[in-house]
């Protein structure tokens, strides 16, 4: 870009802005959020208010198109992504959309060829590939720590959420035409995108989903199997109504050397089973989980560095995901 300073307009003033994203874009040198969206101006207006930020917009279109603008944050759910991702890139801004990249596979290819068209990059908050947890789990496998690779199992469960009760008003996690697909769209993505970051493309899926709860319509039960291009294969598996005894949250990395597990939502120590026993390792990540890769996107922007995620690999993650739920 020609500008040597990154002027962020967010759109979307939730949680996620709060507290794992929105800080970092102003901690970062070069870097500032000169704008806020959101539906509700009044909230926009407080939001914007609270954070020092100089303008705000209940219009999406608004804030694209304002001169200080340069890049844009899509902070919204996935049905608006591809909508507000296009509307940027049309007007020569690139974006930085939440996770997952769009409310299916479609819309993903959609992105990609409108970033294609215009030449103006887009990026997706896999954020975890830059975090030092997951840097390390991805050196020692490949320093050969526990040997040649052999399969990887996932697991993922936890009780319902209160909200999920009220038959009346189910969060919109738990409406597909908005997130995508349950609570699976929301939190498998950053697993999936992580197993692949570490181990390759997965080139084929296999996948089942069920309702066992009965609180919801969509699914909250799924298991997959799947194999990666290096031929290596695992298994996953995502319970979303379990007892709260039954919580797990682990990826369990098997070579012929040892084995390697860690979490992708508690940050566990990372466990290390070799000839020698086991032993634990701790890292500590950043107090904003998103600051290592929004400096990536910055620094890639202004031409100092290469960031990763881009929509075409964030896309491969859709596409595993819409194959397990029988989209495709």
């Amino acid at each position: 870009m020609a500008e040597n300073i990154i002027k962020w307009g967010i759109i979307g003033c939730g949680e996620v802005t709060k507290y794992k994203s929105g800080p970092a874009f102003s901690k970062i040198a070069n870097s500032e959020v000169v704008a806020v969206m959101s539906r509700d101006l009044s909230k926009a207006e407080a939001y914007a208010k609270d954070r020092g930020i100089p303008k705000w917009f209940n219009d999406a279109q608004s804030l694209v198109n304002d001169p200080d603008v340069n890049a844009v944050y899509i902070a919204t759910p996935p049905s608006s992504h591809a909508t507000f991702a296009i509307m940027s890139m049309k007007s020569g801004k690139p974006c930085y959309i939440e996770k997952p990249m769009a409310g299916s596979y479609e819309e993903c290819s959609r992105i990609n060829r409108i970033s294609e068209m215009t030449g103006v990059p887009c990026f997706v908050a896999y954020y975890r590939r830059y975090l030092p947890y997951f840097q390390k789990v991805k050196q020692m496998i490949e320093d050969g720590t526990i040997g040649n690779i052999l399969n990887i199992q996932l697991r993922f469960a936890v009780p319902p959420r209160d909200l999920d009760y009220n038959k009346e008003q189910l969060p919109w996690r738990l409406q597909p035409d908005i997130s995508g697909g349950g609570y699976f769209y929301d939190l498998a993505p950053h697993q999936i995108d992580m197993i692949q970051y570490i181990f390759g493309i997965i080139i084929d899926v296999q996948g089942y989903k069920s309702n066992r709860g009965h609180l919801y319509e969509v699914e909250d039960n799924l298991s997959a199997c799947f194999r990666f291009e290096s031929g290596l294969v695992g298994s996953a598996s995502w319970c979303f109504v379990a007892h709260d005894s039954a919580r797990d949250d682990r990826i369990e990395v098997v070579g012929d050397k040892g084995m390697i597990c860690f979490s992708v939502y508690t940050y566990d120590p990372i466990e290390v089973y070799t000839e020698n026993g086991r032993i634990e390792i701790p890292v500590e990540n950043p107090t904003y989980v998103q600051q290592p890769m929004i400096q990536r996107v910055v620094d890639h922007l202004l031409g100092k560095a290469e960031c990763c995620c881009k929509g075409e690999s964030a896309t491969l993650t859709n596409w595993v995901m819409d194959k397990i739920l029988g989209k495709i």
